[in-house]
């Protein structure tokens, strides 16, 4: 093993392991034609792929954007904003009241508490105020630090997405391999 790599916690190399083995292929290449396939049936179209320009919110309604995004993430190891969001977004559909407090408590060990594995960063106010919210958890609970994750990643993460040569490949592939066709008329991304 390297050096190096004694020094960190074994939570850290476990995770470490867990994403190469969830990501691997993706980060040796940009190709996320393939990656995007594997979120539904079919590929993002080129119209899809450059409808992401429009907004950051387009981008990440869109199964396959979603995905890229989320690929772009891990090419950076800076996946945990976007897990966070898609979490907290799941957290917030539950409609079981019971279900609520062990959810919201799962979201905070692995998002925002003191050594949270894929710890998000967000001030020391808006962290107090979640965990406060942790006392009667509500489908809201998790709103203000969604919105700063959610701020973060529009103001930083995204343009550097849509600068990123993997974006840019992946619209070229998609011109130059028929990806050009529309989407089937009465079918969401």
């Amino acid at each position: 093993m390297c050096k190096g790599l004694t020094y960190l916690s074994v939570t850290c190399l476990e995770r470490a392991k867990e994403l190469k083995a969830r990501f691997g292929s993706m980060l040796q290449k940009h190709d996320w034609t393939h990656a995007s396939s594997k979120a539904g049936k079919n590929s993002a179209t080129l119209d899809e792929c450059l409808r992401w320009r429009e907004s950051f919110e387009r981008l990440l309604s869109n199964k396959h954007g979603l995905c890229a995004f989320t690929a772009f993430l891990v090419s950076e190891f800076s996946e945990e904003n976007v897990a966070f969001y898609v979490a907290c977004e799941d957290y917030r559909k539950i409609r079981v009241a019971a279900k609520l407090p062990a959810q919201a408590r799962s979201i905070y060990d692995e998002f925002i508490g003191c050594d949270a594995p894929r710890e998000v960063n967000i001030d020391h106010e808006t962290r107090d105020i979640t965990k406060a919210n942790l006392q009667a958890p509500s489908a809201s609970c998790f709103d203000l630090a969604q919105h700063k994750i959610y701020t973060l990643m529009e103001k930083d993460c995204y343009p550097r997405f849509l600068r990123s040569p993997a974006y840019r490949d992946l619209a070229s592939q998609l011109a130059a391999g028929g990806g050009a066709k529309q989407a089937r008329p009465g079918k969401k991304a």
